[in-house]
Formats: C-alpha cells, sequence, structure tokens
C-alpha cells in the first residue's frame, strides 16, 4: 500500500458500498475527493467502463465496473457514460466536494464547457453529466496529460483499466462470427468479419456500399469521408485501395499528390492530351536557364508559364491570346459552359474561369457521358461539381 491506497494485486476492499454507508454514518462531505474514471471500447464494439473514487489521503472509498450496452457506442460516449456513473455514485455516498480527473481531452473539454457537442446523443450525456455535478458542493475538472501522471492516480487508472471487463469467447467456447446490419443498405446478413470499419470513428458498413461511397466522393470531388451520416472521419487512400478500381485509385493519388501542391505553384500542361499536373518550383530547378518557357514532364511538350498556353516562340503572351482567343472547339464549348453558369472569365487569363464568389477554387470537372472526373483539367474551376459532356481531351474523360 502507497499512500493508503491499495496495490492492483492486493485486496479492494472498497467496493460497492453497503447499505450501511448510505444511511450516513460515514460522514463524506466535508472532505475533497477524487474521482477516476474511464471507458473503453473494444474492436468488437463490445465497451466497459470503471470507476474510483478516492478519499483525502488517496485511499480507495469506491470502485466498480460494468459493460456498456450500444451498437453504436463510442470512445468518447464510454468515457460520458463512466463519468455520469461515477458522479452519481458519489452523489448517493454524500460526497459534496469532488475533483474530477480525465486524460481524455474531448472529455474534458466537453465537461469544462469548452467544447459544445454537436450530436444529440453526447449532448444529452453532458447535460446529464452537468446536472448530476449540481447535486455538490464543489466540483473541478483537471486534465492529467499522461506525460505527468501523479503516482496515486496512475495507480488509480491501472485499476480502473484492469477491471474492465469485455467478455471474450475462449477458443474452444468459440462463437460463430455474428451478423451485422449494415447501416446503408440494411442488410442485416453481412457477417462481421467481412465489414469494412472506419478506424477512427469505428462506423461498419458491408463492403459493396463502401465501394460505392468511395467512387461517389471521388467522382464528386469530396472530401473523403465516413459514409456515416454526419460523421466527419476521414477515410485513408491506404485503408480504401484495395476496393477500388485502377482507375479510381489514379484519381485519389493524383488528388493527394494535388493537395500537397499549394494553389500558386500549381501548373497543368496546356496540352488538352495530357493535362499533367506539375509544381512550378520543381520545373524551375530542372530548367535553370529558361525564365517562362518549360517542359511538361509527363508528354514533353513547351508552354508558358505565365499565360499557362502552349509556347509561343517570338509571341508576346498578350499577342498570343489575341491571336488564339478560342484555340480550339473544346475552349468554344468551355466558354459556353461558362456563359450558362455565369461564371467570370479572366481577361488577363481567358483560360481561366472563376466563380464569381469569393470561395476557395475546386479544380474540378465531370464527365457526365462518362462518369469520370477531371478535376485536374488546368481550364476550370469550379465551386461545385460540373456535369457536362466530354468538352476536353482530356485522359480522365476516356
Amino acid at each position: 500500500m502507497i499512500n493508503g491506497f491499495p496495490t492492483i494485486d492486493g485486496p479492494t476492499p472498497a467496493s460497492k458500498p453497503s447499505s450501511e454507508k448510505h444511511s450516513g454514518k460515514i460522514d463524506f462531505g466535508h472532505h475533497m475527493h477524487s474521482l477516476y474514471f474511464k471507458g473503453l471500447v473494444s474492436e468488437d464494439l463490445l465497451a466497459g467502463f470503471g470507476v474510483a473514487i478516492l478519499g483525502q489521503k488517496d485511499e480507495l472509498v469506491f470502485q466498480m465496473k460494468g459493460p456498456i450496452h450500444g451498437s453504436d457506442i463510442t470512445v468518447l460516449g464510454a468515457e460520458l457514460v463512466a463519468l455520469k456513473l461515477g458522479l452519481t455514485e458519489a452523489a448517493d455516498l454524500g460526497i459534496k466536494h469532488i475533483t474530477i480527473y480525465s486524460d481524455n481531452h474531448p472529455t474534458h473539454d466537453l465537461i469544462s464547457g469548452r467544447l459544445v457537442p454537436k450530436e444529440n446523443n453526447m449532448a444529452l450525456l453532458v447535460n446529464d453529466v452537468q446536472r448530476i455535478r449540481e447535486r455538490f458542493s464543489s466540483s473541478f475538472t483537471v486534465f492529467v496529460p499522461r506525460c505527468s501522471i501523479k503516482h496515486a492516480y496512475k495507480l488509480a487508472r491501472e485499476t480502473v483499466v484492469s477491471e474492465i471487463s469485455i467478455p471474450i469467447d475462449t477458443p474452444r467456447r468459440a462463437k460463430p462470427a455474428r451478423n451485422i446490419t449494415c447501416a446503408i443498405c440494411l442488410d442485416d446478413g453481412v457477417n462481421a468479419d467481412q465489414m469494412f470499419k472506419v478506424d477512427k470513428c469505428r462506423h461498419r458498413f458491408c463492403s459493396e456500399c463502401v465501394k460505392r461511397h468511395l467512387e461517389v466522393r471521388l467522382l464528386e470531388g469530396s472530401v473523403m469521408t465516413c459514409p456515416q451520416f454526419g460523421c466527419k472521419s476521414e477515410l485513408t487512400f491506404n485503408r480504401c485501395a484495395d476496393l477500388l478500381t485502377p482507375k479510381l485509385r489514379e484519381i485519389w493519388q493524383q488528388r493527394i499528390r494535388e493537395n500537397s501542391i499549394p494553389f500558386e505553384e500549381r501548373v497543368y500542361c496546356p496540352n488538352p492530351k495530357c493535362s499533367a499536373l506539375m509544381r512550378i518550383t520543381e520545373l524551375s530547378k530542372l530548367n535553370k536557364e529558361a525564365v517562362v518557357r518549360r517542359c511538361c514532364e509527363k508528354c514533353g511538350e513547351p508552354f508558358c508559364t505565365n499565360c499557362k498556353s502552349p509556347w509561343h516562340d517570338n509571341l508576346s503572351c498578350h499577342d498570343y491570346k489575341i491571336m488564339h482567343p478560342n484555340s480550339s472547339e473544346n475552349e468554344l464549348k468551355l466558354h459556353a459552359l461558362a456563359n450558362q453558369k455565369m461564371w467570370h472569365v479572366d481577361i488577363s487569363f481567358a483560360t481561366d474561369v472563376e466563380p464569381m464568389v469569393e470561395i476557395a477554387h475546386m479544380d474540378m470537372a465531370m464527365c457526365f457521358h462518362h462518369g469520370l472526373s477531371c478535376w485536374n483539367h488546368p481550364h476550370l474551376h469550379a465551386v461545385q461539381p460540373v456535369y457536362v459532356a466530354c468538352v476536353f481531351s482530356c485522359p480522365y474523360f476516356l
């Protein structure tokens, strides 16, 4: 025993208080107590909680553990449930002054009022916690960073974590994998082992629904987030690569490359059959003697980095634009589309089409006929995906 706190392997004399303690014979009211809590969720979405209440001298006053039921329980939800149960027991014991210790940033921010819950179920739990805190004369929240955990808190946390019991079938009694209902297609016959699980939020869906979700998000040029409605957890390429076709993998990898290049450093090959994305600073390193003349690193065609047009030897950018106002039939179709959508054509660069609103550009168009994305085309900056016919001779439309 250290400072009156029992070791993990030693006896735990303070189990759930008896009715004698609840009767008021033990006075907890005038002393400050500490509440440690933990909620855990396993990979199988089985959840449990542990609670430990310590007295003024770090003696163990109360402890309990148990399962948390719910198919969509999250780590944050489990933490709040554990805190709610711990505060309820502390109030029932007659404790009036309590300090709440947490090592989970979102939980601490929610109960301290620094963060407002966005989901209804989280808001209800936070409201319950704050309502129970009103039963105390004083309650404080303390965040304990893992790099500076005091010894008493470390022992309490180890006690809590070691006592969270999540049932696992032994190999001899192993049961067949249970079926889970996909939240998208509502198929209730999907084997749990065959479900796709999002790593960050642990939401699960059948592989076919995830494939369709990924395809739509990629073709729309949207952020690759979890299919669960309202969930903002982002999907990673490595986690989803096996569900994608080669073309979709190429689109996602191209988007990753594009996002890694600042907008002002992006340059696209003006060759309509290429449209390769390049970084202007990288081209400058390869062509130190050139000023504005560069060669595409993919097709090798020279172009002007000043006006983003094919190289025009002995012609200024202004003269070239005058002589080639619409260099191809594709440009005519592009400008017709711009007029239809009421986009603004920049006079200085006639091929740059910009929306008449001040928001970030999304370099993206959509081939309606083939259903493939051309979001990296150099001449189109659209706020939303544009569903048009194949107006560009672009490899992403072929």
